[in-house]
C-alpha cells in the first residue's frame, strides 16, 4: 500500500487499500470515503470481514484489539441501539481520521544514500587473502583483515564544508542524497491526518516499508493469530497488599517525622545549645534527603517479556530474520589493570550470543592505544571461530569461557548429545591454550622497550605515544571474511582507537563513547546500541531479545531511549562485606523509578535507542481524553477547538534549555522557509553538519531512523570517513558532549546522558530477567570500594555544580515530577556526608562532655520517639517484602551508607568544590579488574593505606574512647548517673555498629591489623582521652571540706 500525498498541502487519498484478512478491497462508505474499521489504528479491514467480526467474531479489531463501532449502514447486534446523532458523528470521524496503511518506501530508500531499508547488512568485508592493507597492516592482522590508521602526527583532519571528496557519488552520500531525503520528506502524508505512529522492526525480506507503521499489516494471513498481535512485554504492578501498606507507613512516617521536628526545635537543650543546634539541623537535612529517596519509590513495578512472541512476530521461517541490528561497545582504557583476558571474555559472550549473527557488530574501543588489547584482540578473534559454535550447538550458558569452565554445577545436566563430554574437554583445553597465549602477550608487554614496540611489518605501533598518536581501525571478523569452524558466519568485531593529539580535549570515557557512535553510525548504523564495560560479559545469551520486546514493541518502542538491565557481579564474598552487590538501589530504586518515567543510566548494561543519542524527540502522542459533563452537553466543537489550541501551544511548554530535534520539525523548516530547493537543500544540510560534524556520511546516517548502511559503498570509502569521525578536531564547534551522545562535563556521565534524555520527554525501561543478562566483577577491597564511590560521588557533585543540575535544569520540559526527584537525589546525596560526619561525631563528644542533645523527655514524648524507630524499621521491613531483598542485603547498604558517606562522599565534596572554584582537577583512577589468583577473596583482606580511610578511622576509635569514657564516669559517680548514660550508648554504638564492616577491614585476614592502623589508633586515642580529661576528669572534683563550720568529722 501507499499513501499518496499532495505536495500542495491538500487532503491526501489512499490507494492501493487491501483487507489484510481476505486480501480483497476496501471498499467505500455510503459517504464514498474509504472504509475505516478501526478508529483507533485504522487496520484494513474490508465491510464483510469487519460485519462478521462484529457479529461471529471477537467484535474487536484484530490489530489494536479496541472493539468495534458500529458504522453507518451496518446492522445492529445484540440489541444495540444508536441514534441518528452518534452515527453522524461517527461517520464525520472516519472521514477526518483516514487509515493508516504502509507505505511502500522501497523505491525511497533506494534512492536515499542507497542504504538498505531495516538492518539487513551486505558483506562488506570480506575474507580475501590477496585483499592489501588500507595502510599497512597492524601487528596481529591477517591479510585478510583491514586495517587503517588516520594520518601521522604532524597532519591534522581538517574540517570543512562541502568538501567534494567525502561525495561518494557510488554509495550515493553528499548533497544528492540529501536532495532525496527531503524528496522523501515531501512524500510523507500529513501529520494531522495520521494517528499516533508506533515503531516497527527493521525489515530485510519485505523490501522497503513504513516503519511507524504497526507490524502486524505486513504479515501474512497464516501468521494473523492472537500470539503475533499480543504485546511483546508486560507492566506488571506490585500486588497492592504488598504496597498499599507500603505507602501507608511512608505517610505514616513523615506524620511522625512533622511531630518529631516539632519536638525537637520546641525543646532545646539549654545547657547544650552549639550540640543540640548542630543535631536538629543534621536531623532535618536527613529527613529532606529520606523524602527525595523514598518518594521516586512510590509507583514500584515489574515487567514481563514474551521471547516467544517476539520471535513469531519478527522470525518468520525460511525468511531473513527481521529483528533489529545491534552495534554492542566495549570500552577498555589500560590493560595492566583492565586484564585482556577479561575483556576477551567480554568479546567472546558478545560474539556467541544468540541473536542473528549478520544483525551484531561488536565495537572494542581501545582508549589507551595499546598493542597488548590489539594483540589479544586478534587472538580472541581466532579462538571465537571455535568458541561461537561450540556455544550454539550445546546452548551453553553463560558464554563467557573463563566463567563457563569454573561453573561448580553439574555441567551434564539437560545434555543429551552423546558428543558432548568430548567436545566440552577438547574446548576447555583449546581455551587454556588460549589463555597462555594471552597471558604470554601481558608478561612481554610488562616491560616496554625504549624505542617502543613494532609491528611485524617492522613499521612502530602508532599507538607508543599514548598522548600523541593516529586514529587506529582494524576489522577483525567480517560477515563473510570471519567463518568459524563450520563455516558459519561470525559477527562483525572491530577494533578502535580514537586519534589523540596535545591540545585537545579527549573526555575520557563519554569521549570514547562517542567515537564508537560515529564510527558504528559509518561502518553499520544499527539502530540499537548496547555499552558494556569491558568486564561485563554476556550472561545471558538471550539478553537482546529481552531489550528487543521493548525496543521493537511496535506500541511502546518508539518513546524508548533506553533499556537498562541491573549489575550483577562474580567474585563477591557470601557477606557482600562493603555492599558491592548495590541490590538496594538496583532492586528497589531503579524498580520503583520504573513505574515514573524509567530507570536512571547507570553505564553499563544498556540499550540505547540511537536515535534519543542523537538529541531528537520522542513522538508527541496527544492523548485522548473522555469528553466530560460540558462537552457532553454542548456539543463537540469545543473540545476540538481546545484540541486545536493545545496543538497550537504544545511547543511553548518546552524548555527552551532543552534541545528539540525533530525530523518533522525539520521538514516544516524546509518546506516552509520559501526558498528554492537547491538552497533549502543547502541550508538544512548546513544545520545538521553544524550540529553532527563535517561527514556528510554521517549525518546521512542519522537521518535513516532504522539504520542501514550504504548497499553500494565500498570499504575502503568508509573505513576513511570512520577514521575521519575519529580525528580530534571532528567534534570542534559541534553539539557532540552537549545535546548529542554521551554527555561532558561529569566524571559519572552516565547520569548526566540519561538526564537529558528524560529531560526531553522519553522513557526508560527496566528489565530483570530471571537469569541475569550481565555479569561483571567489583573491587571488593575496602581502599578500591572506596576509591570507586568515590569517583561516582565526584561526579555528581560535578553535576550539582552544573548548569544541567536537576534543581533547575529542564522545568517547562517532559521531565515528572518524581523523576526529577529522583536526580535530585541523585547529584546531592554527597552533601550528606557532611552532616553525617557531623552527626556521628556528636555521641563522642556527649560521652566526654556529659552533657545530651536531647533534654529529658516525658513519657509521651518518649512514645513519638519509639514511634519514629518503629517506622524506619518498618519502612525497611515493607520495601524488602515487595522488592525480594535480603534483610543481610539490607542491613549491609545501611552501613556502607555511612561507611562511604564519612570518607569517599566527604573527600568528593571537597574535590569537586576545589574543581568549580579554583580549577583543580582530579584524575580517576581506574578501578582494578583482575581476577582472585591468590585464593578465595584475597582480594578481601588486602590492606591498602589511603586517605579515605583517616575519616571513619577517627569516628571508629573517638566513640570507643567516649564509650570508655563514658562507663568509667558512670562507674565512679554512681547509680544515679546510670540512667542519662544509656541514651549516650546507644548513639555511640549506632555509629559503631555502622562502623563494623569497616573495623573488618582494618583488621584484615585472621585479625592480624596492619601496624599503620594501631599507630593511628594509639595516638587518636591518646590525643582524646587527653582531651577528655582535660574537659571533664575520671574523679569528681572535691575542694574539701569546710573545717570551720563542720568540724573534723564532717
Amino acid at each position: 500500500m501507499e499513501l499518496e500525498a499532495d505536495h500542495g498541502g491538500g487532503t491526501k487519498g489512499l490507494k492501493q487499500q487491501v483487507c489484510q484478512i481476505c486480501s480483497d478491497g476496501i471498499g467505500k462508505t455510503v459517504d464514498g470515503d474509504s472504509f475505516v474499521a478501526c478508529q483507533v489504528c485504522a487496520f484494513p479491514v474490508c465491510r464483510p470481514c469487519y460485519e462478521y467480526e462484529r457479529k461471529d467474531g471477537t467484535q474487536s479489531c484484530p490489530q489494536c484489539k479496541t472493539k468495534y463501532t458500529r458504522h453507518r449502514g451496518s446492522p445492529p447486534i445484540h440489541g444495540e441501539q444508536v441514534d441518528d446523532g452518534e452515527l453522524k458523528d461517527l461517520g464525520s470521524k472516519s472521514a477526518t481520521h483516514p487509515a493508516v496503511g504502509i507505505q511502500d518506501e522501497k523505491h525511497k530508500i533506494d534512492r536515499m544514500l542507497g542504504w538498505e531499508s531495516g538492518s539487513g547488512r551486505k558483506d562488506y568485508f570480506p575474507y580475501a587473502a590477496s585483499r592489501p592493507s588500507m595502510s599497512g597492516e597492524l601487528s596481529a592482522a591477517s591479510p585478510g583483515r583491514y586495517s587503517m590508521a588516520s594520518p601521522e602526527s604532524g597532519s591534522r583532519a581538517t574540517i570543512r564544508l562541502g568538501d567534494g571528496q567525502r561525495e561518494y557519488a557510488a554509495g550515493g552520500f553528499g548533497n544528492v542524497a540529501w536532495k532525496e531525503r527531503i524528496d522523501g520528506w515531501k512524500m510523507k502524508p500529513e501529520k494531522s491526518a495520521a494517528p499516533p505512529s508506533v515503531s516497527n522492526a527493521p525489515s530485510e525480506g519485505r523490501g522497503g516499508v513504513d516503519f511507524d507503521a504497526s507490524t502486524d499489516v505486513l504479515m501474512d494471513d497464516s501468521l494473523l493469530n492472537d500470539e503475533t498481535r499480543q504485546p511483546l512485554s508486560r507492566k506488571v504492578p506490585i500486588p497492592s497488599s504488598k504496597v498499599n501498606p507500603y505507602r501507608m507507613v511512608i505517610v505514616l512516617r513523615l506524620v511522625i517525622l512533622c511531630i518529631f521536628f516539632h519536638y525537637r526545635i520546641t525543646n532545646p537543650v539549654w545547657d547544650a545549645i552549639p550540640l543540640w543546634l548542630i543535631s536538629v539541623i543534621c536531623e532535618i537535612w536527613f529527613a529532606v534527603s529520606w523524602i527525595l529517596d523514598q518518594f521516586p519509590k512510590w509507583f514500584p513495578v515489574n515487567r514481563e517479556t514474551y521471547l516467544d512472541r517476539l520471535s513469531l512476530r519478527y522470525e518468520k521461517e525460511g525468511e531473513p530474520s527481521q529483528l533489529a541490528c545491534v552495534d554492542i561497545f566495549v570500552s577498555t582504557v589500560d590493560p595492566l589493570k583492565e586484564p585482556p583476558l577479561v575483556t576477551a571474555n567480554t568479546v567472546l559472550s558478545i560474539l556467541a550470543v544468540d541473536y542473528p549473527v549478520d544483525k551484531v557488530s561488536c565495537y572494542v574501543s581501545d582508549d589507551g592505544a595499546s598493542m597488548l588489547t590489539f594483540e589479544a584482540l586478534a587472538e580472541t578473534a581466532e579462538f571465537a571461530r571455535k568458541w561461537v559454535p561450540f556455544s550454539k550447538k550445546y546452548s551453553i550458558e553463560p558464554r563467557a569461557p573463563e566463567w563457563y569452565f569454573a561453573q561448580k554445577i553439574d555441567y551434564l545436566k539437560d545434555k543429551v548429545q552423546p558428543s558432548f563430554v568430548k567436545d566440552r574437554r577438547s574446548m576447555k583445553r583449546e581455551y587454556e591454550e588460549f589463555k597462555i597465549r594471552v597471558n604470554g602477550l601481558v608478561a612481554k608487554a610488562q616491560k616496554v622497550p625504549e624505542e617502543g614496540w613494532f609491528m611485524q611489518d617492522g613499521t612502530p605501533w602508532p599507538g607508543n605515544n599514548t598522548r600523541d598518536h593516529p586514529g587506529m581501525i582494524q576489522v577483525f571478523l567480517g560477515h563473510s571474511g570471519g567463518l568459524d569452524s563450520d563455516g558459519n558466519e561470525l559477527p562483525r568485531l572491530v577494533y578502535v582507537s580514537r586519534e589523540k593529539r596535545p591540545g585537545f580535549m579527549h573526555h575520557k570515557k563519554a569521549g570514547a563513547m562517542n567515537a564508537l557512535v560515529r564510527v558504528s553510525a559509518v561502518l553499520t548504523n544499527g539502530p540499537f546500541l548496547l555499552n558494556l564495560d569491558c568486564d561485563h560479559y554476556i550472561n545471558n545469551s538471550k539478553a537482546l531479545r529481552e531489550a528487543m520486546c521493548f525496543l521493537m514493541d511496535p506500541n511502546l518502542g518508539k518513546s524508548v531511549c533506553y533499556v537498562q538491565f541491573p549489575q550483577r557481579f562474580d567474585g563477591i564474598d557470601k557477606n557482600d562485606r562493603y555492599a558491592n552487590r548495590n541490590t538496594v538501589f538496583f532492586d528497589m530504586n531503579l524498580r520503583g523509578l520504573d513505574g515514573i518515567q524509567g530507570p536512571v543510566y547507570v553505564g553499563t548494561g544498556c540499550v540505547f535507542n540511537r536515535t534519543a543519542l542523537y538529541g531528537y524527540e520522542p513522538p508527541f502522542k496527544p492523548k485522548h481524553s473522555k469528553p466530560g459533563f460540558l462537552s457532553s452537553c454542548f456539543g463537540g466543537s469545543r473540545k476540538k477547538k481546545s484540541s486545536r489550541k493545545e496543538k497550537k501551544n504544545s511547543s511553548k511548554h518546552v524548555d527552551p534549555t532543552v534541545p528539540v530535534f525533530n525530523l518533522e520539525d525539520i521538514e516544516e523548516g524546509v518546506e516552509g522557509a520559501g526558498f528554492d530547493d537547491e538552497k533549502s537543500l543547502l541550508m538544512s544540510q548546513m544545520t545538521l553538519e553544524k550540529r553532527f560534524g563535517q561527514s556528510a556520511v554521517f549525518v546521512a546516517s542519522t537521518l535513516m531512523e532504522n539504520g542501514g548502511v550504504p548497499e553500494s559503498a565500498e570499504p575502503e570509502a568508509l573505513l576513511k570517513e570512520a577514521i575521519h569521525v575519529i580525528s580530534c578536531g571532528y567534534e570542534d564547534k559541534t553539539d557532540w558532549g552537549q545535546e548529542i551522545g554521551w554527555i561532558y562535563g561529569s566524571v559519572t556521565e552516565d547520569i548526566l546522558t540519561g538526564f537529558k534524555m528524560h529531560a526531553r520527554g522519553w522513557k526508560s525501561i527496566y528489565c530483570m530477567p530471571e537469569r541475569p543478562a550481565f555479569k561483571g566483577s567489583a573491587p571488593i577491597n575496602l581502599s578500591d570500594r572506596l576509591n570507586q564511590v568515590l569517583r561516582w560521588a565526584l561526579g555528581s557533585v560535578e553535576i550539582l555544580f552544573s548548569r544541567h543540575c536537576p534543581m533547575w535544569y529542564g522545568y517547562g520540559g517532559r521531565l515528572k515530577f518524581l523523576e526529577r526527584f529522583a536526580y535530585v537525589n541523585t547529584t546531592i546525596y554527597p552533601i550528606t556526608s557532611i552532616p553525617l560526619l557531623a552527626y556521628c561525631t556528636l555521641p563522642a563528644v556527649c560521652l566526654l562532655t556529659g552533657k545530651f542533645i536531647i533534654p529529658q523527655i516525658s513519657n509521651i514524648a518518649s512514645i513519638w520517639f519509639i514511634s519514629l524507630f518503629l517506622s524506619i524499621f518498618a519502612t525497611g521491613i515493607l520495601e524488602m517484602r515487595w522488592s525480594g531483598v535480603g534483610i543481610d542485603e539490607w542491613w549491609r547498604n545501611e552501613q556502607f551508607w555511612v561507611i562511604g558517606g564519612v570518607s569517599a562522599h566527604l573527600f568528593a565534596v571537597f574535590q569537586g568544590l576545589l574543581k568549580v572554584l579554583a580549577g583543580i582537577d582530579t584524575n580517576f583512577t581506574v578501578t582494578s579488574k583482575a581476577s582472585d589468583e591468590d585464593g578465595d577473596f584475597a582480594e578481601l583482606y588486602l590492606f591498602k593505606w589511603t586517605t579515605l580511610l583517616i575519616p571513619p578511622t577517627t569516628l571508629l576509635v573517638i566513640n570507643l574512647v567516649g564509650v570508655v569514657a563514658g562507663v568509667s564516669y558512670a562507674i565512679n559517680s554512681g547509680y544515679q548517673s546510670w540512667g542519662p548514660l544509656f541514651g549516650k550508648l546507644f548513639f555511640a554504638f549506632w555509629v559503631i555498629i555502622h562502623l563494623y564492616p569497616f573495623l573488618k577491614g582494618l583488621m584484615g585476614r585472621q585479625n592480624r591489623t596492619p601496624t599503620i592502623v594501631i599507630v593511628w589508633s594509639i595516638l587518636l586515642a591518646s590525643i582524646f582521652s587527653l582531651l577528655w580529661v582535660r574537659i571533664d576528669p575520671f574523679t569528681t572534683k572535691v575542694t574539701g571540706p569546710d573545717v570551720e563550720m563542720c568540724g573534723i568529722n564532717c
